[in-house]
Parts: structure tokens; sequence; C-alpha cells
């Protein structure tokens, strides 16, 4: 059995490492250009296809029979060949979103829903929304209903951005500025999912509420494809234990903490263990702007070299599957928490500062240690997911953060 995905830019997808937990069938990546289509998948040789954009309505003229979801929806994302070589359409997105929605914890029936978008995407969205109970405002650029009087859903008590605004690497778009202004809003949503947490969910974050990115829709999405494809039932367990896989997977590990508490050390002990590229920010500045971190701060200024070290965190942030080892004044820079947490799980090394080295390091100075401690010691609180001791051994600190992340 062969089945793949069919799209025009296919890139880096999760599709095959998905699909490869949820059955024994070979899974593909089909990149056509749109002229290829109706010849593909009259002739192709596959036994089951996931659609993705920008083809999910294009294939519909092209298939034999539609699912009544995939009807009702005007979309399919799920092709299967039968046996007598006839096409069948299945919309499998529907289940995704829903699977999505329930995640949040979030009861929508009775109350108003914002949807961000009007493509295909959006109309799964409502579908689901609709189907749970939720009067639906659909917002776009030109509509009735748009970015420029959104004054008239205060009363909103979700938000789904079903729109690419914020997805990588754009990473700084949102799709609405301030959250502030819908007093009800109990969750937000988001059907991208790289970055993990995308500027509106970060804003989200802020005010307390739940952020669900479209991780769990694309495993959930995926599981009932792989029904489609072998006619075999799946438990829904599936869904969350390649979620948490695949969340892990593209988490980043960042170390932050004092100037020599020992990020680089362990970050790359970490790294090796966990076969990840290693990053440490001090050495990718320097190699970034051609000079030395020692050299930077005495001519240019400690708020020059600031901004570069919050540049270079902007861009490792936006990046998965990292493991990174930050500058030790990082946390002076509030800007700089969103870009590492965007991606990332932060852990704060803390080192008594007897143990702390100086040589080499122009704001370590003998004596100001404490000091520099204690302005910092609520910064690093405030930015960490978990506090480490560091102590010890440093593969012993690696292997105490390694069962954290686990």
């Amino acid at each position: 059995m062969q089945c793949g995905l069919l799209g025009r830019k296919l890139g880096h997808s999760y599709s095959p490492q998905i699909h490869a937990r949820l059955g024994s069938y070979d899974y593909l990546l089909f990149e056509k250009e749109p002229e290829e289509l109706e010849a593909f998948l009259h002739s192709g040789s596959f036994t089951g296809l996931n659609v993705t954009i920008p083809y999910k309505k294009a294939v519909i003229p092209f298939l034999d029979s539609l699912s009544p979801r995939a009807q009702a929806l005007g979309a399919v994302n799920t092709i299967v060949r039968k046996p007598d070589g006839t096409l069948v359409g299945h919309n499998t997105d529907f289940f995704g979103f829903e699977t999505m929605l329930a995640s949040s914890g979030v009861s929508v029936s009775g109350k108003k829903a914002l949807v961000c978008g009007s493509g295909g995407a959006s109309n799964t969205a409502c579908a689901v929304l609709k189907e749970a109970g939720s009067e639906v405002v659909v917002l776009s650029r030109s509509g009735e209903n748009n970015y420029r009087n959104l004054s008239r859903h205060a009363d909103a008590a979700l938000i789904v951005n079903a729109t690419p605004v914020g997805m990588y690497p754009n990473v700084d778009d949102s799709v609405i500025d301030d959250l502030t202004q819908f007093p009800n809003l109990e969750a937000v949503l988001d059907l991208t999912y790289n970055p993990a947490r995308t500027a509106i969910l970060l804003k989200a974050e802020e005010l307390g509420l739940p952020a669900v990115n479209g991780l769990k829709m694309l495993v959930a999405q995926a599981k009932e494809s792989a029904e489609w494809f072998t006619g075999e039932k799946l438990d829904d367990s599936v869904i969350d234990a390649i979620y948490r896989e695949l969340r892990s997977q593209m988490e980043n590990i960042v170390l932050i903490g004092m100037p020599g508490c020992g990020k680089s050390t362990i970050g790359a002990l970490l790294a090796k263990s966990l076969n990840r590229p290693f990053m440490d920010a001090d050495s990718v500045l320097e190699e970034t702007y051609g000079r030395p971190i020692t050299s930077i701060i005495p001519e240019d200024g400690e708020k020059a070299f600031r901004d570069m070290e919050s540049q270079v965190l902007h861009d490792l942030g936006k990046q998965s599957g990292l493991v990174i080892a930050t500058g030790g004044g990082c946390v002076t820079r509030p800007e700089n928490y969103q870009c590492l947490h965007r991606n990332g799980k932060i852990f704060w090394l803390r080192r008594d500062t007897t143990l702390l080295p100086t040589a080499g390091r122009p704001l370590s100075k003998p004596g100001k240690l404490e000091e520099m401690l204690a302005v910092r010691s609520p910064l690093y609180e405030r930015f960490a997911d978990r506090i480490i001791d560091n102590h010890g051994a440093p593969e012993q600190t690696a292997e105490i953060i390694l069962e954290e992340y686990k």
C-alpha cells in the first residue's frame, strides 16, 4: 500500500513521520503543479492521499464521489482509491479541529467565536464551532466584520486564527494585536503549529488564557486519514502519544543563568545526548557580527551589545529542535522572553557566585557578581520554566535536565 501527501510546495512535512506511527503503508511526498493534478490523480501509483494547500478544492472535479462531510465543507484533504479504481474524497480536518477545540477545555455552546480568515481552514473551523452550538463570526480584511471594527465583538469568548499570519518565518505578525479588548475571552486557538506559540498565542498566555496551536489538529486529522487508508479503526489515544512525541522533538531547550554557570558545557552535553544542534548565542553573535564580545562592550557599550544579542536570540528562537545556551544578561531585555519561549522550554542554571569565573568576562567584575545576581535573580525566575541547581558535575546536571524535559 502506497500513500502520501499531495501539494505544490511541501518543504519539510511532519506527515511521513506521523503516518509511520499510524500504519504499515509507505508514505511519500508528491509535489505537483496545477496542470499535473488530473493526470496524477487518474494514473498515479497510490492507494490513499492527503491533500494540502492549495489543492483541497482543486482536486474535487477529478474525484468520482465525496463523503457527506467533504461535500458539506466543499474541501477534500483525504483521497482513497477504491479497488475498482474510483476516487473518493473525504475531509478529516473537521475531526482534527474538533480534537483541537476539545483540548482547549473551553465550552463554546451559546458563546461567540471569532474566526480569523475566510479560506478553507476557516470553513472547517466554522463548521465545527456551529455544530458545537457557538455563534460564529468570520473576520476578514474587507468584509462586514473586519479588523477595524472589532469593538462590536467585545463579547467574544473564543478567537480562532485560521490564517497564515504569524506562521514561520513571519513569527512577529499577529492577526489581532490587542486581546484586552475582549473581556469575556476564554481561549485562543491558532491552526499554525510552527512556531509552537505564535504572536497571538503569546498574547493569550500573557493574559493567563488557554492558548492552543494546530499540532494536535495535524495529528488528529492524520489519524482519521489513516483509518480511511487502511479501513481499520485506531484508538484515539494514539493522537496524544504522537502529539507529545512531536512537541518534544520540535521544542528547543534553552539555558539561562549567570555568566560562567555552565550553560555552554551542559548545553553541549544535552545536544550530544539528544542528537540535536547546539547553538551558543554568544558564539553566534560573534560570528554574525564578526567581532569578539570582549571588544563590542568596551568599544560600543552594553546597549549596542544587547541590541545585537536580542537580534540573535530572535533568529535562534524562530527555529525548532535546538539546544540554546544564552548570554548571562539576556534576561535584562523583557522582549527576549518571547523570542526564547516561542519554541522553547527555558531552564535556569542556578550556581553559587563563588563558583563563577570572571576572567575574560567584561561584565563579571570581581566583587560585583553578588550585586549582579541580586538584580538578575527575579528576572531569571520570570523567564524560567524550570530551575536547576548546578553545583555538581556537568554530566549530572545534564541528566537532571533531560529527566525534567522528558
